[in-house]
């Protein structure tokens, strides 16, 4: 199966009422479990390298080539997406390593420059061919407009939507990022409105902090991709923790990592259905 374009994925999925789950890789073993749970599911899957991710293995290459190789040899329609990126040089870096799509966040600054700042990505990027996800907001530092108590209007959403020429928008609507407890509360209402006034699709993030039942409903009401990272980190954490706990002995790192790699697998399968990554 080839590499898809996060586009093909997410724009299906949003035709046919349904979510689109995009997980973010840290170590190949990331990109391997949500391979393997997305084939598991029978269902198309997002692969997320964030500028974190990026800043700590120290550049993009060595971790997006392998990504993205992962990703050419999977079973099902796989994209490789970078996630949150605040400079127009990784943007450039990953498209030219073969992403598909970049998500673009110039969150942290006033309208008028994150309009400006955006627009010029996306218009580079489509020369490219690369889909472009962007993040709407005042609120500034790691969590950007998804911050609590934070929330996108709708009309100022489809303005910037027009203004920068966007293919998808990341939308507040009660979530928050690194959450490893599952008390956001969603406001469906906002995304049924948002729905309706932008024109693209809506993405989703800190979606780990959403009960489970709400994020099938989140996507029922409008919302296409749901990123999830924090979850699948709890999983993989607590996985290589009991396994070390249960086999103190052990000192080949491949055993313990696989008992991680084997959990986020699970994990990534079971989430699909939540999102209804497939009908």
């Amino acid at each position: 199966m080839p590499l898809v374009a996060t586009g093909e994925i997410v724009g299906a999925a949003a035709r046919a009422g349904l979510g689109a789950g995009a997980f973010n890789v840290i170590q190949i073993e990331h990109a391997q479990a949500i391979v393997a749970g997305a084939e598991a599911a029978g269902a198309p899957v997002i692969l997320q390298i964030s500028e974190n991710a990026v800043r700590y293995h120290g550049a993009l290459a060595a971790i997006g080539r392998a990504t993205v190789e992962v990703a050419r040899a999977a079973r099902v329609p796989v994209a490789v997406h970078l996630d949150h990126a605040t400079g127009p040089e990784l943007v450039r870096e990953a498209v030219g390593l073969g992403f598909g799509s970049v998500m673009f966040d110039a969150s942290a600054l006033d309208y008028d420059g994150n309009v400006a700042a955006t627009a010029e990505v996306a218009a580079d990027c489509h020369a490219h061919g690369v889909w472009v996800e962007a993040e709407l907001g005042e609120v500034g530092g790691k969590d950007g407009v998804h911050a609590p108590g934070a929330r996108t209007e709708p009309a100022e959403a489809a303005a910037y939507v027009a203004a920068t020429g966007v293919d998808a928008l990341a939308v507040a609507v009660g979530t928050s990022h690194a959450m490893v407890v599952k008390a956001a509360v969603v406001d469906l209402p906002l995304v049924a409105a948002l729905r309706a006034a932008v024109p693209v699709p809506l993405v989703l993030h800190g979606s780990s902090g959403v009960p489970e039942a709400d994020l099938t409903r989140a996507v029922e009401a409008g919302l296409t991709k749901v990123n999830i990272a924090t979850h699948l980190n709890v999983a993989y954490t607590r996985a290589i923790r009991d396994h070390l706990t249960d086999h103190p002995e052990v000192v080949d790192p491949r055993r313990y990592v696989a008992a991680g790699r084997a959990a986020v697998a699970r994990e990534v399968t079971r989430l699909l259905k939540l999102v209804r990554a497939t009908p």
